[in-house]
């Protein structure tokens, strides 16, 4: 009799991470698969709710709380997830907690002895860890192929140490020209971050293998480059929101505070006609100074587009209060136009609304994918991680977005834009025979990702085929 597979997934505490990871560990308990998140407390709530609405439907999946060592590693006793960090210089203490984790994930492998780990970029140290167990480590990565070949080779022939500008070297397809300015802070000197980095990408080739929540007709250049030139092995099979859609209630993906209800979103937008409104949202970490803010709303309004537009809710402060004020007069002006979102917004629903033309993005790999499966092009506004490489595939190769100008990696803050560039990258987006034909090109990469998942389709073969390998060894590997 063939045992049934049991996997480990432990995502990264982020949100970012958390949200696909989550769709990860579903994905795999649709197949049949038992699936098991890790989860710190704080996480874990939210991740008891999505799996055990999957337990209802019969899947088999579960969590497992690990003890966060905050106060350990120096940190305020509960600081169990990015969010929670008080101040950006305080990271590196939150990334010796998350090292000091080795042992506790140990001696949960031990107890439950699953065939497979998948675990977060950012936990290279867990290779060895699954070693030591006799079981695979797999990589669960939050980006695409293209930005994850790009950046290594960024990596491996350093091009920004002998010029400003410079084109990716030994990279397929067109040209793609990056410069200094555009690249990680830990790329273009050492810190903290740089070893982390590193140790990323080396044990990518060292362990079983990498998923990407990407699909294959979506980059298949990069996709053949990634595995036949840098080495690496690689499932694609994402989307995997569009996969998991019958066990994940769409507005419950994210964080739920808001500032409006989600029905009252939807029936705003179902009263505009097709095309007509763009979406403004950066995602859950990036942070606008309140002039940059400004700006935004003035190209909004100058644009003469109708909108909704998240804004990252922040604690009360001074400034928070005068932030209020401006963009309460703002509101009131755009009274029918615009909908100003404090905190959380449905993003998926937003995005799947007939009256969504336009999208402008920080570039995150889930926004961006979100775009893709919605067939929303996309206005690019990278600001910090790999975003800046997902706008030279967004923009330059799938030719699904224009750049509103941001030239400068920022972590955070993100680079001033002012507004009147912000006004014709929208009116670019929105209007004319160019957007018409971004948008022509966005559905068929929709309609090309919605079949990717389907039966007999590239990411379902994919799924598939791992499925059955991780099948085949588990027999030999777990006692």
């Amino acid at each position: 009799m063939t045992q049934q597979l049991h996997i480990f997934f432990f995502p990264f505490m982020a949100h970012g991470h958390t949200i696909p990871f989550i769709d990860l560990a579903i994905l795999f308990a649709t197949k049949g698969v038992k699936s098991t998140i890790i989860a710190t407390p704080s996480n874990a709530p939210h991740i008891k709710k999505v799996t055990h609405k999957a337990n209802k439907l019969g899947y088999q999946i579960d969590t497992l709380v690990i003890k966060f060592p905050a106060v350990e590693a120096g940190l305020p006793d509960g600081c169990d997830d990015t969010d929670k960090v008080p101040s950006p210089d305080m990271m590196p203490k939150f990334f010796l907690a998350v090292e000091m984790l080795k042992q506790p994930l140990s001696d949960l492998l031990k107890q439950h002895c699953p065939h497979c780990l998948v675990a977060d970029m950012f936990f290279p140290w867990t290779t060895e860890v699954a070693a030591m167990f006799k079981i695979p480590r797999i990589v669960f990565h939050g980006t695409c192929v293209f930005s994850l070949s790009a950046m290594e080779h960024v990596r491996l022939y350093q091009p920004h140490k002998s010029k400003e500008t410079f084109t990716i070297p030994n990279f397929p397809g067109d040209d793609i020209k990056m410069t200094t300015a555009e690249l990680q802070d830990y790329v273009k000197q050492e810190t903290w971050r740089t070893k982390l980095f590193n140790d990323s990408k080396e044990t990518e080739s060292e362990c079983f293998g990498v998923i990407v929540n990407s699909f294959y007709e979506l980059e298949s250049v990069y996709a053949d480059h990634y595995t036949d030139f840098l080495g690496r092995r690689a499932w694609h099979v994402g989307p995997i929101s569009l996969s998991t859609k019958g066990v994940i209630n769409k507005a419950e993906r994210g964080k739920q505070y808001s500032s409006i209800e989600e029905h009252e979103c939807l029936k705003w937008l179902q009263s505009k006609d097709r095309n007509s409104v763009v979406y403004i949202c950066f995602g859950s970490t990036t942070n606008f100074v309140d002039s940059q803010l400004m700006e935004i709303a003035k190209g909004l309004e100058a644009s003469g587009q109708q909108f909704v537009w998240v804004v990252r809710k922040e604690k009360e402060s001074n400034d928070e209060k005068g932030k209020e004020n401006w963009l309460l007069e703002f509101e009131k002006r755009m009274e029918g136009k615009g909908l100003v979102i404090r905190g959380w917004a449905p993003q998926v629903l937003i995005l799947e609304n007939e009256a969504i033309g336009g999208f402008v993005t920080h570039c995150g790999w889930n926004s961006i994918l979100e775009s893709v499966t919605a067939g929303v092009p996309v206005i690019t506004w990278p600001v910090a991680a790999e975003q800046f490489y997902n706008e030279k595939l967004s923009v330059e190769v799938l030719k699904i977005g224009v750049g509103v100008g941001a030239r400068k990696w920022k972590r955070l803050v993100g680079d001033f834009v002012k507004s009147e560039a912000i006004e014709k990258a929208v009116k670019e987006i929105m209007v004319g025979e160019k957007a018409m034909e971004m948008r022509n090109r966005a559905k068929r990469f929709a309609d090309m990702a919605k079949k990717a998942v389907e039966d007999g389709g590239s990411s379902e073969s994919h799924l598939n085929a791992l499925i059955g390998e991780l099948s085949s060894t588990a027999v030999k590997t777990c006692k």
